[in-house]
C-alpha cells in the first residue's frame, strides 16, 4: 500500500494517455459527474489499475460505509471508494485513464500529489475533470462552463460553445487538481455542467450526451452517445407531458423561462436559495 494513499496493482502500458475524472459528492448534482465516468468505463471496458485507501482520503462520520446485512449475517462492508481505470481506444487515438471516486474529505495537497504521479510514470500530459451544478436552467439547455490552465485551452472551449467560468466561493476536489496540475505544466480543464433544479432525481441523458462528445473532441476519441440521446428523447416526452399536466412545474419553467428572456438569468445562476423548493422529478414521473 503506498504511504500516501493510491495503491497501484500494475501500471498500464497506454498510447498518450488522456485523464478524466469524476468524483460523486459536492459537484455531482443530477449524477453527471459519477455518471459519465462510468459509461466511459463501460464503453471502453476499462480496467482498474489502481485505488484509494478510504481510511486516508475519507471520513466516515462524513460519508458513512454501506453494509448489506441478510438474515443477521453480514455479508459486505463497502467504505468509500475511488478507483483508476485504463482504456485502449482505436489504434490512432489517445488511450484514456478514468477516476471513479467519492470527493475525498481528506488529505487534498496528498492526493494531489498522488494523482499527478501517476499522470508522471503514465507521461499523462492532459486532464480533464468533470462537475456539474443545479440551476437555473431549462431541461432542454444543455450549458456546460469550464476552466482551463492557458488561453489556448480556453480560446479552443469557447469555440465549442463552453461557456468560461468567473466566479468566488467554496471549491471541491477539482480546484486543486487544477491547481496543481498548473505548476506541472500540465493542460487542465474543468467541465461544469449546468443541470434544472427542477429535475432531481433523475437522470439527464441529454446533458451526458453532450458531455460524452465534449470529452471525445477535447480528449481526441471516438465516444459513441447515441445510446444516451435515445434515452434522453424517451425521458424528454415524459418530462413535457408532466409539465403541461402539473402546474407547479408549469410554474417553475415559465419563470426560467421569462429571465432568460429578460437576459436575468445570469444573474439567478447559482442564486438557489437554502429556502427555495427543490422538485424531485420522481414525485411526478410514473412507471410505464
Amino acid at each position: 500500500m503506498s504511504p500516501n494513499g493510491i495503491h497501484i496493482q500494475e501500471l498500464p502500458d497506454l498510447k498518450n494517455p488522456v485523464l478524466i475524472a469524476g468524483f460523486d459528492g459536492w459537484g455531482n448534482a443530477l449524477k453527471i459527474s459519477s455518471g459519465m465516468t462510468a459509461y466511459l468505463i463501460r464503453s471502453f471496458k476499462a480496467r482498474q489499475f489502481a485505488a484509494m485507501d478510504a481510511d486516508v482520503y475519507y471520513r466516515y462520520d462524513e460519508l458513512r460505509p454501506v453494509v448489506h446485512i441478510e438474515d443477521g449475517v453480514l455479508k459486505r462492508f463497502s467504505p468509500p471508494e475511488g478507483a483508476f481505470y485504463a482504456a485502449r481506444t482505436a489504434a490512432d487515438q489517445p488511450d484514456l485513464v478514468i477516476l471513479q471516486a467519492d470527493e475525498p474529505h481528506l488529505s487534498w495537497v496528498g492526493f494531489a500529489n498522488e494523482f499527478y504521479n501517476i499522470c508522471e510514470k503514465l507521461k499523462i500530459e492532459t486532464v480533464i475533470t468533470m462537475g456539474s451544478m443545479y440551476d437555473h436552467v431549462l431541461h432542454t439547455d444543455r450549458v456546460i462552463s469550464a476552466i482551463s490552465s492557458n488561453t489556448t485551452l480556453a480560446s479552443a472551449l469557447q469555440k465549442k460553445g463552453v461557456n468560461s467560468i468567473t466566479y468566488q466561493g467554496p471549491s471541491a476536489i477539482h480546484s486543486i487538481i487544477h491547481s496543481e496540475g498548473a505548476k506541472r505544466n500540465v493542460a487542465c480543464m474543468s467541465l461544469w455542467c449546468h443541470c434544472p433544479y427542477y429535475l432531481q432525481g433523475t437522470t439527464h441523458f441529454g446533458i451526458l450526451a453532450h458531455l460524452g462528445k465534449l470529452l471525445g473532441a477535447l480528449g481526441g476519441f471516438e465516444l459513441s452517445t447515441e445510446d444516451l440521446e435515445a434515452s434522453w428523447e424517451k425521458l424528454h416526452v415524459q418530462i413535457e407531458q408532466l409539465i403541461q399536466n402539473n402546474a407547479e412545474l408549469q410554474a417553475v419553467v415559465k419563470q426560467i423561462r421569462k429571465a432568460k428572456v429578460r437576459g436575468t438569468a445570469a444573474e439567478m445562476k447559482g442564486s438557489l436559495s437554502s429556502g427555495q423548493k427543490i422538485i424531485n422529478i420522481q414525485d411526478f414521473l410514473q412507471p410505464k
